[in-house]
């Protein structure tokens, strides 16, 4: 049975978890520890950059399905050479700190590209929509990828909130807008919508209730410190999502 089975079942439930590791994180060993944690945590899948060699080694690592993200055709073509479960347009908050700004027009055309580049290959395709573009824009360009057999499409938002708040307000500051794209495109698509961006445990039910099929989660556990505490932030997420206890996998 092919790894991505078991996210579509959850997506289907409206209760997959994708643990980020991060568009621009090349870093081995923060990576495999990133990959370690969405497995104990029992999450939906992990994501990780376009490397060959992290690309093997989240394979040995984990059964869990393994998405690729990028937004370069030709890399995205060599993670499923590579044996990549789903590709990602996606994951942008990264190059946001970098200055770099993608249109509507500018995804799609990776977009054709890319399935260019795959052919029949049949593997699970995601796409980010931009979350600084205006709404309608936004709902365009998702029917657009509704109409190219796109399998899911992601929400982000985070990269255009400034928090001003401490504490949990802040928190819902920060996933706001992912979440108020999420609304407006589960109302406007019948695709599968994932929030991410900015979401954390006290946030993620909220993207659920917003219409998501899908949470990805990156920076409340690629940003911690040790893989204890990625695996205990990630197995609550799981748990919140999940309805039910996930068997402890931390270990003193």
């Amino acid at each position: 049975m092919k790894r991505i089975n078991s996210f579509k079942r959850d997506l289907d439930a409206k209760k997959a978890v994708k643990i980020i590791a991060g568009i621009d994180n090349f870093d081995m060993d923060k990576v495999r520890s990133v990959v370690i944690a969405a497995d104990r945590a029992g999450a939906s899948a992990v994501d990780i950059c376009a490397n060959e060699e992290i690309i093997k080694m989240a394979k040995e690592t984990t059964s869990l399905p393994v998405f690729v993200s990028s937004i370069v055709p030709e890399d995205l073509a060599m993670a499923v050479k590579a044996g990549a479960d789903a590709i990602e347009i996606g994951n942008f908050d990264a190059l946001y700190k970098k200055g770099m700004r993608m249109s509507a027009m500018e995804i799609l055309d990776i977009v054709k590209e890319t399935m260019a580049l795959i052919g029949k290959s049949n593997v699970f395709v995601c796409v980010t929509i931009p979350g600084h573009i205006e709404v309608a824009s936004q709902i365009a360009l998702a029917k657009e990828l509704e109409a190219l057999n796109i399998d899911l499409i992601q929400t982000e938002g985070a990269a255009t909130v400034d928090a001003q708040s401490e504490g949990a307000r802040g928190l819902l500051e920060t996933a706001q807008v992912s979440i108020a794209n999420t609304i407006e495109l589960a109302r406007n698509v019948e695709i599968p919508v994932m929030t991410a961006s900015g979401l954390t445990t006290t946030t993620v039910p909220m993207a659920f209730a917003a219409g998501a099929s899908a949470v990805g989660v990156g920076s409340c556990v690629n940003k911690l410190h040790s893989e204890i505490e990625m695996i205990a932030t990630a197995t609550a997420i799981v748990e919140s999502v999940k309805g039910s206890r996930v068997e402890e996998s931390v270990k003193a």
